[in-house]
C-alpha cells in the first residue's frame, strides 16, 4: 500500500519522498525513503526509516543512512518505481502509466489495462512471438497496454513480410499499432496518385507516351516516395518507452519535437496530452519536413527528367521540343508547394478521417471509414494536381 505524507511537522521536506506501509501484527511500521531531502537544523542528509508503534503513540524511531538503495524503493502497480515518468512529467502513451479518475477509466476502457512484465511475456510465449527490445524495456519499466500488445501479436501473425517488418521496422510498427488502417491509407494514396498521374501523362503525351516512357516512370517513382512521406509523417504513432534524455542542442531539439503531436488534429492518448501551442507548432514543423521532402524529391525527379531530355535532344532535335525546365527552380517549387499546400490539405484530411473513424457508425461498420478515406483522398488528389499546375505556370517553371 503506497501512502503520502503532506505535513511538514516532522521537521523534514517531503519532496521526492517514496513511502510504503506494512502491517505487522498490531504495530504499524511506516518506512520513509527520502531522496535528496535534508533534515532541518541537522547534518543528516537522508531519512530512511520511521517506525511508529500504535500501542504507544509517543514513540517514534528514526534511522538515517548515507545512501538509499534504489532497488528497494517501492514499486507501483505497473511495475515501475513510484513517480517514474518519461522525464517530462508524462507517462509514455500506449505503454504503462496514465491518468487517474475519469481519464484513467476512459483510457482503460479504450486501450485496456496496463499489463505487467510477467503478463506480457506470458502472453507473447503463448502466441509464439518475440517482442522487440524497446517493447520489452517498456514492459519492464512502465508496462504495456493490453490493446497495444494484442495489436502487435496480431500483426506479427498476419504474414511473413509484415511480421518481419513489425519486428525490425520500428517506424512502420509504431504507426500500425496506433492506427491499424495505416497501410490501407498509404496504399490508397499511392493507387489514387499513380492512376491520376498515369491518366494525365497519357493525355498530355498522346502518341509520344511510349517514346517518353522514361520521363513518366521517373515522375511515377518520385510520386510514390512523396505519397509515402505525405501519409507517414502525419500518421499517429505509438510512443513506446521513455524518450531520449540526451543533452546538447540536437538532444533538446529531439525532445521538443518528440513532444509534438504527429498532426494538428491527432487524438490524445493515455498520458499524452497536447496543448494548443503544440498543435500550432506542429503545423510549422511538419511544413519544414514536407518542404524538405518536396525539395529533395523535386531535385531528384526533375534531375532525372532533365538528363533524359538532354540526352535525347543531343541525338535528335525537333522544333516542337519544349525548353528544359530549370532544375533548382523546379525543386524549390516542389518544396514550397508541399510545405504550404500539401501540408494544409493533408492536415485537414487527417482531422476529417479522425472524426469519421471515431463516430459510432464507423466503429460498427469499418467500411464506412475506409470508403470515406478513398473518397476524400481522391478529391484531394484531383484538387492538388490542378493547384500544382497553376503554381507551376505562375512561377514560370512550366
Amino acid at each position: 500500500m503506497d501512502i503520502a505524507i503532506r505535513s511538514s511537522n516532522m521537521g523534514f521536506s517531503t519532496s521526492n519522498c517514496l513511502l510504503s506501509a506494512k502491517q505487522r501484527d498490531r504495530n504499524l511500521m511506516v518506512e520513509v525513503r527520502v531522496l535528496g531531502c535534508q533534515m532541518r537544523n541537522t547534518n543528516s542528509t537522508k531519512i530512511v526509516a520511521l517506525q511508529h508503534s500504535t500501542r504507544n503513540k509517543q514513540v517514534f524511531s528514526l534511522k538515517c543512512v548515507k545512501q538509499v538503495d534504489a532497488e528497494s524503493a517501492p514499486r507501483t502497480d505497473n511495475g515501475g518505481v513510484d513517480g517514474g515518468d518519461d522525464g517530462n512529467g508524462r507517462f509514455p502513451p500506449l505503454g504503462g502509466g496514465g491518468g487517474d479518475g475519469e481519464d484513467y477509466d476512459h483510457d482503460e476502457e479504450e486501450f485496456g489495462p496496463v499489463m505487467k512484465f510477467e503478463e506480457v511475456i506470458r502472453e507473447a510465449e503463448m502466441r509464439g512471438a518475440r517482442l522487440p527490445f524497446d517493447m520489452l524495456e517498456a514492459a519492464k519499466t512502465t508496462g504495456l497496454r493490453k490493446l497495444v500488445l494484442a495489436r502487435y501479436l496480431d500483426l506479427q501473425e498476419s504474414g511473413w513480410a509484415l511480421g518481419f517488418l513489425m519486428r525490425y521496422c520500428g517506424m512502420l510498427r509504431n504507426r500500425m499499432l496506433a492506427d491499424p488502417s495505416f497501410l490501407f491509407k498509404v496504399g490508397t494514396e499511392i493507387a489514387i496518385d499513380s492512376c491520376c498521374a498515369t491518366f494525365a501523362e497519357v493525355q498530355k503525351r498522346g502518341k509520344d507516351f511510349w517514346a517518353e516512357f522514361e520521363l513518366y516512370a521517373a515522375d511515377l517513382l518520385v510520386g510514390i516516395v512523396v505519397d509515402i512521406a505525405l501519409v507517414g509523417m502525419l500518421a499517429p504513432y505509438a510512443r513506446i518507452g521513455k524518450p531520449s534524455t540526451s543533452s546538447g542542442f540536437f538532444g533538446r531539439l529531439k525532445q521538443a519535437t518528440g513532444g509534438l503531436p504527429s498532426s494538428i488534429f491527432e487524438a490524445e492518448r493515455p498520458g499524452c496530452k497536447f496543448s494548443v501551442q503544440q498543435r500550432i507548432a506542429t503545423y510549422f514543423y511538419k511544413g519544414i519536413l514536407y518542404g524538405s521532402v518536396g525539395f529533395g524529391c523535386g531535385l531528384i525527379g526533375q534531375g532525372i527528367a532533365n538528363s533524359i531530355m538532354t540526352a535525347k535532344r543531343s541525338i535528335k532535335k525537333s522544333e516542337d521540343d519544349i525548353p528544359v525546365p530549370p532544375l533548382l527552380k523546379s525543386a524549390a517549387l516542389w518544396g514550397v508547394f508541399l510545405a504550404v499546400s500539401s501540408n494544409t490539405r493533408y492536415q485537414i484530411i487527417n482531422g476529417l478521417e479522425r472524426l469519421v473513424e471515431a463516430s459510432p457508425l464507423a466503429k460498427r461498420v469499418p467500411l464506412i471509414a475506409m470508403a470515406f478515406t478513398v473518397g476524400v483522398r481522391f478529391a484531394n488528389n484531383i484538387y492538388g494536381g490542378m493547384q500544382f499546375v497553376d503554381w507551376a505556370k505562375w512561377s514560370g517553371v512550366q
